[in-house]
């Protein structure tokens, strides 16, 4: 990747639906170079896809949870673990962690009483699940906007 595949990769967090045309200009290029770059891009895996950004309250889902939680820690256990929490669309992060807490979940539901019925319906049910800790999230104070993408990796 060189200055120019940073500048696209830049632009295009910024706004996923630029025109390749408005692409190229912002970043000096004509139309076609600019258009071989983002599929390359693609099809290297560089970029994973586009998004919309959903306001949650406008989904019903301005409750957002952040979650830690204990599993057994055996192979078997944790595989199961991830595998259902693919099957709970309220989590819409999940990350496993080295040390403790074991994992970190992001839940989005519509308010108290639905992460409470989470909670006890589901979370504490998963097998293997020790410890679930729950922070309420007051306020976000700086939303994910895309990766920094300033300099040219080193191979």
């Amino acid at each position: 990747m060189d200055r120019i595949d940073l500048d696209i990769l830049r632009e295009l967090q910024q706004d996923g639906r630029l025109s390749n045309q408005e692409l190229a200009q912002r970043i000096g290029l004509s139309a076609s170079p600019c258009m071989r770059r983002v599929r390359q891009l693609e099809q290297d895996g560089v970029i994973q896809g586009y998004r919309a950004v959903v306001d949650p309250e406008a989904v019903g889902r301005g409750f957002e949870v952040l979650v830690s939680i204990e599993v057994r820690r055996d192979r078997e256990t944790v595989e199961a673990f991830e595998a259902a929490l693919h099957d709970i669309p309220d989590v819409i992060e999940a990350y496993r962690l080295f040390g403790s807490p074991g994992c970190l979940l992001r839940i989005a539901v519509a308010d108290l009483a639905a992460y409470e019925r989470l909670w006890i319906e589901r979370l504490t049910t998963l097998d293997g699940v020790t410890e679930v800790n729950s922070q309420i999230i007051m306020k976000r104070i700086k939303e994910p906007r895309g990766l920094p993408v300033d300099r040219v990796p080193r191979s």
